[in-house]
């Protein structure tokens, strides 16, 4: 299975990856755009800029359209921290038109590869128990930018990928989309 976890800075999407890794056998994380772009020596200004989103969706459009690199036997499943939804959001939060900045030819195919897209969006409870986020504004308004692209799909690029908006507590987040997979959750070695 291939999952895409969607959302703001600060909403847990990287807690969420990490959990599903552990509870789906054979899956694993992908990098997360930025973190490939640095390593490929790419310097983002902060706050970022328009440029910087877009080589950010050109990362993450390439990111899900490319095999893993593991070695043989590949896992199973991949979970994508980030996918190119996140970027246009944030293209929009920032003032440009998502619709002039992407490739549809390209999206398609990226999105067709996912299984499932989760959503995490700010909620009261992420509000309260997770640290303060940089960028508030930039935050609220990528959040509100994400959900209206997500099911308006003006662009009619994922309207065939299921959507999974995570809404309810922070704990119970792995359940909800470990059941929208069909998944039993499989008790961690630290539970009883």
């Amino acid at each position: 299975m291939r999952v895409g976890i969607s959302g703001t800075h600060g909403t847990g999407k990287t807690t969420l990856v990490e959990a599903l890794c552990a509870h789906l056998p054979g899956h694993v994380a992908a990098d997360e755009p930025y973190y490939l772009l640095e390593e490929e020596g790419y310097e983002f200004q902060f706050p970022p800029s328009l440029e910087d989103y877009r080589a950010l969706l050109i990362r993450s459009v390439r990111s899900l359209r490319s095999s893993p690199s593991s070695p043989p036997p590949p896992p199973s499943g991949m979970i994508f921290d980030r996918t190119p939804l996140d970027y246009l959001a944030y293209l929009a939060a920032t003032g440009a038109d998502p619709s002039e900045e992407a490739d549809v030819s390209t999206l398609r195919p990226a999105f067709a590869s996912l299984d499932l897209l989760v959503v995490t969006v700010i909620t009261p409870e992420t509000e309260e128990v997770l640290p303060a986020a940089e960028l508030p504004g930039l935050r609220s308004r990528m959040n509100d930018a994400l959900l209206e692209l997500a099911y308006d799909d003006p662009l009619d690029a994922w309207a065939e990928t299921p959507i999974l908006e995570l809404t309810g507590p922070l704990d119970g987040r792995l359940d909800v989309v470990l059941a929208a997979l069909g998944q039993a959750r499989r008790p961690s070695p630290d539970r009883v």
